[in-house]
């Protein structure tokens, strides 16, 4: 059984908006008159004026990516594949590898051989970052992702993310955990390969 369903009535004024539309017209004549005649101090502009002024970015602006340094330049990623399996758009690819024998590393951490993001499938949500044990990687650069027309310019490997620094203008960041190598390293010991 249909049900019939009473439409409201409304004037052909109401159904046209006319009135709305003045008032929206209104608004923008007034403020136009206002920021061409008035004095600098009563302006009401609400535009920045690029490129001559730049608005500056908020403090979590999440910008390209960079792979961070320890202090001896290896990346400081461990390929521990938490970045890509958090990524929802799967624009992360990481190839891990061991390190050689004869390396402090050897025999308990890897190092990514590839690492590679397409930015393109990138949607900047920072789940990658929240994912990294390790303050690997990071979205601090304060740049957006550069024009192209070229689709491989927008793939970054492991050597352009490791070239671009931070907002701040450093490669290298100090984590809070023990650097393999050192002797209070609370890890696995080489010797004995255990704790």
């Amino acid at each position: 059984m249909a049900y019939k369903i009473d439409k409201p009535k409304r004037s052909l004024g109401d159904q046209a908006y006319v009135a709305e539309a003045v008032k929206g017209l209104g608004l923008t004549i007034s403020r136009f008159f206002k920021n061409t005649f008035s004095k600098e101090e009563n302006k009401v502009i609400a535009t920045v004026r690029y490129p001559d002024e730049v608005r500056e970015y908020p403090e979590r602006f999440r910008g390209v990516h960079r792979l961070t340094h320890r202090t001896d330049g290896s990346p400081r990623c461990v390929a521990c594949l938490c970045c890509s399996t958090a990524c929802p758009a799967q624009c992360i690819y990481i190839e891990p590898a061991e390190y050689e024998p004869g390396d402090a590393r050897y025999g308990y951490e890897r190092y990514p051989k590839v690492f590679v993001i397409d930015e393109l499938r990138c949607i900047f949500c920072g789940y990658c970052v929240e994912a990294c044990p390790c303050d690997a990687i990071r979205m601090d650069t304060g740049v957006h992702v550069p024009a192209s027309t070229e689709r491989e310019h927008f793939i970054f490997d492991k050597e352009v993310l490791m070239s671009i620094p931070g907002q701040d203008g450093t490669y290298v960041t100090e984590n809070p955990r023990h650097e393999p190598g050192d002797p209070s390293h609370p890890g696995i010991t080489r010797e004995a390969g255990h704790h």
